[in-house]
Order: structure tokens, then C-alpha cells, then sequence
């Protein structure tokens, strides 16, 4: 099994490739079904952030995704 830090990684840069193609509902959705996948990241609570700022439109392009995604730890 992966740590919390390898698996946070793995799950970071699978979604911002979706992010980088500008497939964004992709890398938000592909993010919160890989964070629970893990133990230590199920529930995290980037994703309730993120489903927020979304419903909000707030992250309306690939920069605002990018950087929630980088942003998560």
C-alpha cells in the first residue's frame, strides 16, 4: 500500500492531467474517487471545498483547478 504522501501525489497528477486538457468536471471528479481510495485521504476535506467552490463557479478554468489540486496536502 502507498503512503498518504505517494498516494495524495499519484492522485494529484492523475487529475491535473484532465485539468491540463481542460477536462475539469474529469479532474474533479477523477480527485475526490482516487483521495477515497486511501484510508488516510477518504473524506478529505478538499473535496466538500471543492464541490463548493464549484457549485459557486468558482472553478470555471483550468488555472482555478490546477491550483486547488496543487493546493491539497
Amino acid at each position: 500500500m502507498m503512503t498518504r504522501a505517494q498516494h495524495l501525489k499519484w492522485a494529484k497528477d492523475r487529475a491535473l492531467e484532465y485539468a491540463d486538457r481542460g477536462e475539469l468536471a474529469n479532474a474533479m471528479s477523477l480527485i475526490t474517487s482516487d483521495l477515497n481510495k486511501h484510508p488516510e485521504t477518504a473524506g478529505h476535506s478538499g473535496i466538500e471545498l471543492m464541490g463548493t467552490l464549484a457549485f459557486a463557479g468558482h472553478m470555471d478554468s483550468a488555472r482555478e483547478v490546477r491550483d486547488f489540486i496543487e493546493g491539497l496536502n
